[in-house]
């Protein structure tokens, strides 16, 4: 069940970065050419497939000019839990 869940995520990410390519007026060519990827593996960041690099997938938010959104997005000290674990920040490892 937690793979299903996993796999429509990514396909709404997809869906996501397609809606940002179509609104900002970009063809694949160009956020293809901007990210250094083929249009091929934008093709398949765009329907969801789970099996592209990580790396390509930065690559193509980079080139839409959501790279910085979406790491500020996932820093910890943007959130209140995170501030308020901030010292855990300096651990190692998790326990």
């Amino acid at each position: 069940m937690t793979g299903y869940r996993i796999g429509r995520q990514i396909t709404e990410l997809g869906e996501h970065i397609h809606g940002w390519r179509m609104v900002l007026g970009l063809t694949a060519q160009q956020v293809a050419e901007r990210a250094d990827i083929t249009r091929d593996t934008l093709r398949k960041i765009e329907s969801g497939n789970p099996n592209v690099s990580f790396n390509s997938v930065a690559q193509v938010l980079r080139a839409l000019g959501l790279l910085d959104r979406v790491v500020d997005a996932v820093d910890p000290l943007n959130s209140d839990i995170g501030r308020l674990r901030a010292d855990r920040l300096t651990r190692r490892r998790a326990r």
